[in-house]
């Protein structure tokens, strides 16, 4: 069984070769199913975009696997008496992959970049924070003002991922987009150094690295490979060259790759929902009886226990936000006399068909199983389901308006940071529609109202119960049919140690926790 894994870039999703590698260095191949949209900390947007963006570049702080947000390239912080000022105090000797350090000066270039930029992460900084008011006030310490108070401010802090200033200011304009979508310029334990959009990946280890890396054999390359090719990444494993799946594989692979010497199936709980996006604001689906119609129509046990393994969800947000959590709403139903009865009461009762679009993500077995489910319950109470598979970054496409959002449509969402603000404001905010993990288009000033008041709000068992208060209204109104809380798995190969699932969108998917020890 050979130790370094593997693998060229595709030629085509199901052409793959393993070429030899110096016996002294350690490269493992992951799979992912999505392409690489971007590698611009400012622009990343979806979770196979940040498993890049957390092993090319490090932020102030970032997440423990209990969900603490802890020091990274900020050793340190204070907050002022009226929690509107945060003083950042930076870790010396860290540095940038070019060996230069990491300064009060770069964090004030990253933010107000991402403010200029205005994509990515920047929507949970734009009506926060100005410009002028982040400040280096010596090399090593920085301030950000904000405008308000934003309880929940140093839960986004993981998100300022730090550039290196003079390399980017130097490539030819003021924010160095053309560079940085190409290239990497951070601090954290890899660099970009190949890059084959659509097949493969590749990074390379910093040795200089602040942090330092295990007493244990660290990943010296990583080779993300895409692929949504099943036999393509069973093949990988039959030959020994997978070193980790995706978490998107059908039962049908995981339990056969399980089965191969040197494989291991990784399962951890999750605060990762798998909703129906809703589309509130297009008809029919604008009607709350149909939204209850629909959720009542769902096989949320079929789907959870035969389709895609996974937990049971109440509401929106996942139950591993404990004190958070809304435990008094009724489990969900499956109740096909109740979802006729909803249809007569909505105000589209007697059109036959009801017609609707439905998306899921195109060339993944799971979702289509889902879907032809979907389909084939709905239609025998009176609808008419259009199934619509896409690929990824057209269903990020078709999210942008509330006229090419379909009807209803199957997505994962993660916390892309480690707090329930991060589901209920991303998700459900006005201010924060039209992108993918938003398509429900909830647009419910409600809602929008108690989700600003909890932002406001220092005091966490006061934000706890309008935490709740929000999951209770998104019950009420049906504005999200939540379907299962996702048991991630993945395939992994024996060796590959220290694994650990984090609340926080793919910073479980940080290399630099993790090494490589065989045993025997």
């Amino acid at each position: 069984m050979r130790h370094a894994l593997t693998a060229a870039a595709l030629a085509a999703a199901t052409v793959l070769t393993a070429p030899a590698v110096a016996q002294d260095k350690l490269s493992l191949v992951v799979n992912v199913v999505q392409i690489f949209g971007t590698v611009d900390p400012a622009k990343v947007t979806d979770y196979t975009e940040y498993m890049a963006a957390v092993n090319l570049y490090d932020g102030l702080t970032t997440v423990t696997s209990a969900g603490e947000v802890v020091p990274q390239l900020a050793e340190s912080w204070e907050v002022s008496e009226d929690s509107r000022t945060y003083t950042f105090r930076l870790k010396q000797g860290a540095t940038f992959q070019d060996s230069s350090p990491v300064e009060a000066k770069d964090v004030v270039y990253t933010m107000q970049r991402l403010l200029a930029l205005n994509e990515g992460p920047a929507y949970l900084f734009s009506d926060l924070v100005q410009p002028d008011n982040v400040k280096a006030l010596d090399e090593h310490t920085v301030e950000i003002r904000i405008d308000r108070v934003y309880a929940p401010f140093i839960s986004v802090t993981p998100l300022i991922l730090v550039v290196n200033s003079d390399v980017v200011s130097a490539e030819g304009n003021e924010w160095g987009e053309d560079f940085l979508a190409e290239n990497s310029a951070g601090a954290g334990p890899y660099n970009l150094s190949g890059w084959t959009r659509g097949a493969e990946m590749i990074l390379q280890r910093y040795d200089g690295y602040h942090a330092g890396w295990p007493n244990e054999r660290p990943i010296d390359e990583l080779r993300f490979v895409v692929t949504r090719d099943e036999a393509t990444v069973r093949a990988l494993a039959q030959r020994g060259e997978l070193g980790m799946s995706s978490q998107y594989q059908s039962s049908e692979t995981y339990e056969a790759i399980e089965k191969l010497d040197n494989y291991k199936l990784i399962e951890a709980e999750t605060a990762t929902g798998f909703y129906l996006k809703v589309n509130n604001q297009l008809a029919p689906t604008d009607d709350v009886h149909i939204r209850r119609a629909i959720a009542y129509a769902m096989d949320y046990a079929t789907i959870r226990e035969v389709i895609y393994p996974g937990g049971e969800m109440k509401g929106v947000l996942s139950p591993l936000f404990a004190e958070a959590h809304l435990d008094d709403l009724p489990s969900p139903e499956y109740n096909l006399e109740k979802a006729a009865e909803e249809v007569a009461k909505s105000k589209y009762a007697g059109e036959q068909p009801i017609r609707l679009s439905h998306a899921y993500v195109a060339n993944t077995p799971f979702e289509e199983e889902i879907g032809l489910l979907f389909k084939s319950t709905l239609e025998t109470i009176g609808f008419a389901v259009d199934l619509q598979p896409e690929p990824w970054n057209r269903i990020t496409e078709l999210a942008t308006k509330v006229e090419t959002t379909p009807h209803t449509s199957q997505v994962f969402y993660g916390p892309t940071y480690p707090s329930p603000d991060s589901v209920f404001f991303v998700q459900y905010h006005s201010r924060a529609a039209g992108t993918w993990s938003s398509m429900s288009w909830v647009q419910d000033s409600e809602i929008d109202a108690m989700i600003d008041k909890s932002r406001a709000t220092v005091d966490e068992a006061e934000r706890n119960k309008l935490y709740k208060d929000i999951q209770a209204r998104m019950h009420e109104t049906i504005a999200e049919i939540p379907l299962l809380s996702q048991l991630k798995r993945m395939a992994a190969h024996s060796c590959l140690r220290g694994y650990a699932e984090v609340p926080m969108q793919s910073w479980d998917y940080d290399f630099s926790r993790m090494w490589w020890k065989c045993e025997g």
